[in-house]
């Protein structure tokens, strides 16, 4: 992620909060983010330099009609600062600092099948005993870590996948 994304997203929240819009604009860059991320054509369009400012802006605003004034102006201010690139970016850690800013963390779990909803409760205790803060889930599903699961929180990580395990015991009796 770019520091350029970090400082709109930063300055974007600072004035929501001031606005008291914090959570219509929170909504609309959870929006922004995952229809970036799931369109690969928004995406291009967005990253290339042939197609004009003034089109980009008409299909951002006529795919995303129904945003905060905040959302448009930030759209205006990547436009006039030519970085309308980084706009997927600036929703993530948006998205990412408002939950901060609420005292929630979020945590990704790596499983090798999807979670049961008995078993997500365990790993969501698990994950509020581990950082201390209201935590939300976002389950990976990755068959390569064969079972067992990686959580990972910030920046801890407790990695119980029988992959790492039976790695752990190939570097055990490859050293003796």
């Amino acid at each position: 992620m770019s520091r350029a994304a970090v400082r709109y997203a930063k300055a974007l929240l600072s004035l929501s909060i001031d606005q008291k819009t914090a959570e219509t604009v929170n909504g609309d860059m959870e929006l922004i983010a995952s229809t970036i991320a799931e369109s690969n054509d928004l995406n291009a369009m967005l990253q290339s330099p042939v197609i004009p400012a003034s089109a980009k802006k008409a299909v951002l605003l006529e795919v995303f009609k129904s945003a905060d004034k905040s959302t448009q102006n930030l759209i205006d201010t990547l436009i006039a600062n030519n970085r309308l690139d980084i706009l997927g970016q600036v929703a993530s850690k948006y998205n990412q600092l408002f939950d901060e800013s609420k005292g929630v963390q979020l945590a990704t779990v790596t499983t090798a099948v999807a979670l049961t909803a008995d078993l997500e409760k365990k790993v969501l205790a698990k994950a509020k005993a581990l950082s201390g803060k209201n935590v939300e889930i976002e389950n990976i599903v990755d068959e390569s870590i064969l079972g067992g699961f990686i959580l990972r929180i910030g920046d801890i990580q407790y990695n119980a996948s029988v992959a790492n395990q039976l790695n752990q015991l190939k570097r055990e009796f490859t050293l003796n």
